[in-house]
């Protein structure tokens, strides 16, 4: 699960990590131009701001006072004085983080509650009275259900609900095998339901899936849609 980077080693480690690892879920990659930086340090400054822009965007919090962000690593790089504590400036980066990830829980919220609307509309979308939807796309010829302390091979594919793609085993060509009780509120909910064999369309509200915290492509407070085939159950 996805946690908040500590507030003084924010913007060090975003640099390194994008320079020295790939992310797992990394945006879109920008269009690349011809570099027009004429020394190996000029190369590398350019590229360790790229790494703290795609990192804060995949924060959500591409919106931060740039000027201000500037500001920050002229004067800590310089060794000026700051007007604040190390502890002081993490419980400022938690604030704004929070508010910010609130501001979009709602309106995902909001965006999930109308499709699921729509959705429930479609003859053969089933409703549960916790918001869980699903459609039977196959049904198995098996008929063993999985209980929670069982350990079930599946391939999904999962998108958000304008069709971004964030998890799929599907298009990495290899079965996922986990324990029922280990995932994801809506999914402990549905496998159990589902026989082998079987695969299901899920529409998950957030309180079933990531809730207000998302985790990587999946923005705080979002919907959910997985395509889910459960291939088998391992007592």
């Amino acid at each position: 699960m996805k946690k908040l980077i500590p507030a003084l080693a924010l913007l060090c480690v975003m640099s390194v990590q994008a320079q020295q690892k790939k992310a797992p879920a990394k945006p879109a990659a920008a269009p690349v131009a011809a570099n027009p930086l004429k020394s190996n340090r000029d190369s590398a400054s350019y590229a360790i701001g790229i790494g703290i822009a795609r990192n804060l965007q995949a924060q959500s919090l591409d919106s931060i006072n740039i000027a201000m962000l500037y500001k920050g690593l002229n004067d800590a790089l310089h060794k000026k004085a700051v007007p604040f504590s190390d502890d002081v400036a993490g419980a400022c980066i938690n604030t704004y983080v929070q508010k910010v990830s609130g501001e979009k829980a709602v309106g995902n919220k909001i965006a999930g509650q109308k499709f699921c609307a729509s959705n429930a509309k479609r003859k053969e979308v089933k409703s549960l009275p916790d918001g869980l939807q699903y459609e039977v796309v196959k049904t198995g010829n098996d008929t063993t259900h999985p209980k929670a302390t069982d350990r079930v091979k599946c391939h999904y594919h999962g998108t958000l609900i304008d069709g971004t793609v964030f998890d799929s085993s599907v298009d990495r060509g290899e079965p996922a095998t986990f324990m029922v009780n280990e995932v994801i509120p809506g999914w402990q909910e549905v496998l159990p339901m589902m026989t082998v064999g079987s695969k299901w369309k899920v529409y998950l509200p957030s309180s079933l899936a990531y809730g207000d915290r998302g985790s990587g492509k999946i923005g705080p407070g979002a919907t959910l849609i997985f395509d889910i085939e459960l291939l088998g159950v391992e007592k």
